[in-house]
């Protein structure tokens, strides 16, 4: 019988997997492929299916319908043991009673392996707390105890490590360094890691690849780039940070490019970064990819005039502006505090461009607030 010392190796594929509890479907018809070796998030709001997709890749849930392999080998009916597969939760589960060396060799001593101390000073190192072997789990902070479970799961070799949530227990500024590092482990140690988050930023500054899940389903997959400069639907587009999504009409076309009318001011979106399934489009553009001018200035590329500043709000590193436009849509613009130009201020007329390459089209019936919401709800 197989155990996570098991030598299973290859890609994580997950096809037509279906996981439904009583009238509720959680997951919905998933197919998804996870390179060996890749650091792969799932990312999405609560109840968007993720924890899971992830619980039946660990064996905890069986799928309704569809099957799991590890490479070759289908583990959708395996006893979560019997799976090259380890998990590190949010509340890290460590032996109280255990010291941190014995955490971390516990795994290694179940399989009975005898001479377990090259492989546990190995990992300890790996985590940079080597020093701390003699102590209990108490006597560690959250990012310490954070670095122990990946340690005690990695020791064991297994083919895919999965995180659910591993670093919602920290502070923002441990978070961040333990973001910094995990990616840095992943790569010395050369597993798949499979992160599960809501976390927009965590999953960006990890992941080779994001898929996005809403509802079940993966509403886009891709490299973090490619999410955030060219979403295909209103929830990537909200849900991946901030975007201005404004109603227009395709008005013709200027070689590459989509001619985009917006009520009665036209803007250029090039082809390939266009969705829209008719003449009907949800024009898109990023707050920092704004250039803001006091009204009257010359300005290239996509040009917007008439905008009034409703706010302005000054965070350090950039002011964020809300304009409103002549059709009262407010937009908003982040400008960089990096010129020593003195910053505008509410009630002051301008004038908003950008270049239009960075502009994106989504199907102009789609819900331009959807994904925007569930933000808040995931605080």
């Amino acid at each position: 019988m197989a155990d996570a010392s098991s030598s299973t190796r290859g890609d994580l594929r997950i096809v037509n997997v279906t996981k439904s509890f009583g009238d509720f479907t959680a997951v919905d018809d998933l197919t998804l492929t996870i390179p060996e070796g890749s650091f792969f998030a799932l990312l999405g709001p609560s109840g968007c299916g993720k924890t899971t997709t992830l619980r039946m890749v660990a064996g905890l849930e069986e799928p309704t319908q569809g099957s799991i392999h590890i490479g070759n080998t289908d583990i959708t009916h395996s006893r979560p043991y019997q799976r090259p597969v380890n998990t590190v939760f949010q509340n890290y589960a460590l032996f109280p009673h255990l010291s941190i060396y014995e955490n971390i060799a516990f795994g290694l001593r179940r399989r009975g392996i005898k001479d377990v101390k090259e492989a546990v000073d190995k990992v300890l190192n790996l985590v940079e707390l080597p020093h701390l072997a003699q102590r209990k789990p108490v006597q560690l902070s959250g990012g310490q105890q954070q670095r122990i479970a990946l340690a005690r799961a990695i020791v064991n070799r297994p083919a895919l490590l999965l995180l659910d949530e591993p670093l919602g227990a920290l502070d923002l500024k441990l978070r961040r360094q333990m973001q910094i590092e995990l990616k840095w482990i992943q790569t010395e140690v050369g597993i798949t890691f499979v992160h599960v988050t809501h976390d927009q930023e965590e999953a960006m500054t990890m992941a080779d690849t994001i898929a996005v899940m809403n509802e079940g389903k993966v509403e886009q997959m891709g490299t973090p780039a490619d999410l955030y400069d060219n979403p295909k639907t209103a929830f990537v587009a909200n849900f991946l940070g901030q975007s201005n999504l404004i109603e227009g009409k395709i008005d013709g076309n200027d070689g590459d490019n989509f001619v985009v009318d917006l009520f009665g001011q036209k803007i250029k979106i090039n082809k390939n970064r266009s969705h829209a399934k008719d003449s009907s489009v949800l024009a898109g553009i990023r707050p920092e990819k704004i250039r803001i001018q006091p009204a009257g200035t010359a300005m290239s590329g996509n040009v917007l005039t008439g905008g009034v500043i409703s706010d302005a709000s000054y965070i350090g590193v950039s002011t964020q502006y809300q304009v409103e436009m002549p059709w009262k849509q407010e937009l908003m613009v982040f400008e960089q505090n990096d010129d020593g130009i003195a910053p505008l201020e509410k009630g002051d007329a301008v004038t908003l461009s950008w270049e239009p390459v960075f502009t994106f089209a989504l199907d102009g019936r789609e819900d331009a607030f959807a994904g925007s919401e569930v933000h808040a709800d995931e605080e």
